[in-house]
């Protein structure tokens, strides 16, 4: 391994691509070739190597970054790679927690495993090396404890009078057309302006661009590269990603209770004056104990929830749609008939209706969608297939959004 290569590593339940993506992206503002690993594959210098995530992929693309005389390169580090050794393999030169919440239970078993497997991550910090935080994160304390004392900390928040952090948010405002953040005035703070301009929509990726630019600052990234970067990123395909700004319709990789909270809380705020409808299942073969958290989530934060399928893979879909239905009666939500949308205007909200095709689903949403309401379609986001039994069938949540927009005439800009 070239060791003038610096690793830029980024872990957490949520945020992970998107954090990956900024920080190659200032990479490349700042004028150097840009490598990068994700779930949704490799490149390097715009370059795509891979759209698989296996070791021969990744090895590749650290390869060709050497070839390329790249300097950085940025490795969206899951649970799963640290739990086989990843970091012991690879250390990093920064390590980036963006988050923690339940996830990936039916892998490490229970979230104590899931959390000792991100702290791999920090344990294994290179000398000289950096620790990026999110200070409103409790799990971020405990990650904190078991990286090595020499290493050096930087903590982001979104919290205007935390104390502790290096890069705040003192206040943030999204609108459909983008997020305004304000920066309380720390060094870096002021160094960036005072103020970032982002293209992305939403307080969670003010918090994956907060820990961006406190990665990109620790490897030696200029503040005028690191606010070029964030402002210019238009995004990761499948992370809250606009199909249709009016009306709002929006594809989200969100499959986690928490996930699912923060997209929908986004959702209400870009929704003042109309419903917020979600459309999400459940995976097969997964986790199950957060299905009805899902459900009870989406009953609470939605006016309208549609159930339907996500990838049952060998389960029997009706029972993962039952498991989601239980959690939204639970927070009080009452069950309608499947053609209940095409009388959205006459029904009082909370309520939740299945339809077990995903396509069916995403159109009698959006047939009933008028322009001041926000449809998020959740679950699988970038995924273009979906797993049923052992076969994997086309399926695109943006292409089948499209598609349903164009027949009911509502695509607009």
């Amino acid at each position: 391994m070239d060791r003038e290569l610096a690793f830029v590593e980024v872990t957490g339940t949520n945020g992970k691509t998107t954090t990956t993506s900024l920080i190659a992206n200032i990479v490349a503002c700042a004028g150097e070739v840009d490598a990068r690993v994700t779930t949704l594959g490799s490149w390097v210098g715009g370059e795509c190597l891979a759209e698989t995530t296996d070791t021969d992929a990744f090895t590749r693309c650290l390869s060709r970054a050497q070839e390329r005389g790249a300097r950085t390169l940025c490795v969206e580090t899951t649970s799963k790679a640290l739990a086989e050794g990843f970091a012991q393999h690879y250390p990093a030169n920064v390590a980036v927690l963006t988050s923690f919440s339940r996830d990936h239970l039916d892998y490490h078993g229970s979230p104590e495993q899931y959390l000792a497997a991100k702290a791999q991550l920090f344990m294994t910090l290179r000398d000289g090396g950096t620790a990026v935080f999110d200070a409103d994160c409790e799990a971020a304390a405990l990650l904190e404890e078991v990286t090595p004392r020499s290493r050096r900390r930087a903590w982001f928040s979104l919290r205007a009078g935390c104390s502790r952090a290096d890069l705040i948010a003192a206040r943030v405002v999204t609108e459909r057309s983008g997020t305004r953040v304000e920066l309380a005035p720390t060094p870096l703070g002021v160094a960036l302006g005072g103020e970032l301009r982002l293209r992305l929509l939403g307080e969670a990726f003010v918090a994956d661009a907060l820990a961006a630019a406190l990665a990109a600052h620790a490897l030696g990234y200029s503040p005028a590269a690191i606010r070029a970067g964030l402002e210019s990123f238009a995004g990761v395909p499948g992370r809250f990603q606009r199909v249709c700004e009016a009306p709002l319709v929006v594809v989200d990789y969100a499959h986690t209770p928490d996930a699912l909270e923060h997209s929908l809380r986004l959702a209400r705020t870009l929704a003042p004056a109309g419903r917020v409808l979600a459309v999400f299942g459940c995976g097969g073969e997964r986790d199950r104990g957060k299905r009805p958290l899902m459900g009870r989530v989406a009953a609470e934060l939605a006016d309208w929830v549609v159930l339907t399928n996500d990838n049952p893979r060998s389960e029997d879909p009706t029972c993962i749609l039952q498991e989601i239905a239980d959690g939204c009666r639970a927070a009080g939500a009452r069950e309608e008939a499947a053609d209940a949308l095409g009388r959205i205007s006459e029904l009082e909200p909370r309520a939740f209706i299945r339809i077990p095709s995903r396509g069916e689903a995403i159109g009698a949403a959006l047939a009933a969608l008028a322009n001041e309401d926000v449809v998020l379609i959740a679950g699988k986001g970038h995924e273009q297939v979906q797993w049923i039994g052992s076969e994997a069938h086309p399926c695109s949540d943006v292409a089948l959004a499209v598609q349903a927009l164009e027949a009911c005439g509502k695509m607009g800009p």
